[in-house]
């Protein structure tokens, strides 16, 4: 039946309203699109952990004036005001004043009211303890800006690993959507010649199971590809929900984290960030035994003091005609640690015996990253070894895959036979995808740890 006219136009026009206006509706989901170099840029400046280690240095750099200021001019003032609602009373004995003996007379001293003031100024002229912690403030800078140094290596690692990971899930999505299309038609084609008496009924049933497990393995693919996208937008310091457009593919970077070159390069171990992080905590404890020793020095100091008083049965401190009274006083302040029941000196013993495992901490260090750098290149040589394999298992294992096909659909070859082909075939997939992967984790692994890199304040 058809519809009036006038009821068509009518239908037509709220659809053009709607979409109009869904089209004005303002767009709050953010969408990003990153190339690998983009996304290292992006998250470095907006990853929660870069972003606190930044603030920690930022902290650092405060606790490093406020040393300073410790040992600079330190002036304060105070002002009090008293008013007696009931002033105090004090006994005298009578016999002072003519009166009888061995009586009392109540009496009351000063004023109602009074109001004081005083300014006071210290200055450290002489304390060991501030000259160490002078000594320790570029230590604890440096402590801070190598940790900044390594939490952006790490964050840039785990970026590279998190966007290599999407990269992987929507490979592995494409290649078996790719593979249930293919057997989905080979099934069908199976099933028409069973249909017709021409096909054994255990061919289409291992065709079967082979696509029901495809669809299950590739609905499981598409939820893994979701995860990794909440996963690099965490990295990233995006909220999970954001719409990510990665430019790069999984083999095009592959090709570009193919260096044979970085196998050759070394570094002075001196230069590695975990090294340097190590060298920080041997000079922290170094300095904590300067302070140790510091403290059994003799401190002098030196202060001035100024004060007014005023006095008042009435509140007339702001009268020009108020009598203030004044008073100063110029000094200095020797402290002199004499004894303290060796004390002092387990503390500084147990500073010395923390600062030889620190040492010891720093030799280790020394040896476990020559270690690990040894390793790193093994692993991504290893990697670039295997990734070149994969890719030639995965041709023959197509190759195969496509004879076998050739010969089931022909009638020479069974169903178990293909189905072998087929699993063979899978398995080179999923490998030739797991060594793509590999080798740009392990090459980032190892440029981590060949990273001379030092803190840059870019704020």
């Amino acid at each position: 039946m058809k519809q009036p006219l006038h009821k068509i136009i009518f239908t037509l026009t709220v659809l053009g309203c709607c979409a109009l206006n869904a089209q004005n509706q303002p767009n709050t989901q953010k969408s990003y699109s990153f190339t690998l170099e983009e996304a290292i840029r992006y998250g470095l400046e907006h990853n929660v952990e870069a972003a606190k280690a930044q603030k920690d240095v930022e902290i650092r750099l405060q606790q490093k004036w406020e040393i300073i200021a410790q040992g600079l001019p330190q002036l304060s003032g105070k002002i009090d005001y008293q008013n007696y609602i009931k002033q105090p009373v004090n006994l005298l004995p009578a016999e002072l004043s003519g009166g009888e003996p061995g009586t009392f007379t109540p009496v009351t001293f000063g004023t109602k009211q009074n109001l004081n003031g005083t300014a006071t100024w210290n200055q450290i002229i002489f304390d060991g303890s501030y000259i160490v912690g002078i000594q320790s403030v570029k230590t604890l800078l440096q402590v801070t800006e190598n940790a900044k140094t390594k939490t952006d290596l790490e964050v840039k690692k785990g970026i590279i690993n998190a966007y290599g990971n999407v990269l992987l899930a929507e490979e592995n999505v494409a290649i078996l959507s790719k593979n249930v299309k293919s057997i989905q038609k080979t099934y069908n084609e199976t099933k028409a010649t069973f249909d017709n008496g021409l096909a054994e009924e255990e061919d289409v049933e291992q065709l079967e199971i082979t696509l029901l497990t495809l669809q299950n393995n590739l609905n499981r693919s598409k939820r893994m590809q979701d995860i990794a996208y909440d996963m690099l937008n965490i990295t990233l310091g995006l909220p999970i929900e954001t719409d990510l457009i990665l430019t790069e593919k999984l083999e095009a970077l592959t090709l570009q984290y193919f260096d044979l070159g970085i196998l050759e390069k070394n570094i002075p171990i001196e230069e590695n960030i975990d090294y340097r992080i190590s060298k920080n905590s041997a000079e922290s404890a170094k300095i904590e035994v300067k302070l140790e020793k510091a403290k059994a020095l003799p401190s002098l100091t030196g202060f001035w003091n100024y004060g007014f008083q005023g006095n008042s049965q009435d509140f007339t401190f702001l009268n020009s005609n108020q009598k203030y009274f004044q008073q100063s006083v110029l000094g200095i302040s020797l402290n002199v640690p004499v004894f303290s029941s060796s004390m002092r000196s387990a503390r500084t013993q147990q500073k010395k015996i923390a600062l030889k495992q620190a040492i010891l901490d720093l030799e280790y260090t020394r040896n476990e990253v020559k270690q690990q750098i040894n390793s790193a290149k093994n692993e991504y040589e290893y990697s670039l070894e295997n990734y070149q394999v994969q890719k030639k298992n995965l041709a023959l294992a197509e190759r195969i895959e496509n004879k076998n096909k050739i010969k089931f659909k022909e009638g020479v070859a069974s169903s178990f036979e293909l189905n072998e082909a087929q699993q063979q075939l899978y398995s080179a997939q999923q490998q030739y995808l797991e060594s793509m992967f590999t080798v740009i984790t392990a090459k980032v692994e190892l440029e981590n740890l060949l990273d001379t890199s030092k803190y840059e304040n870019k704020q």
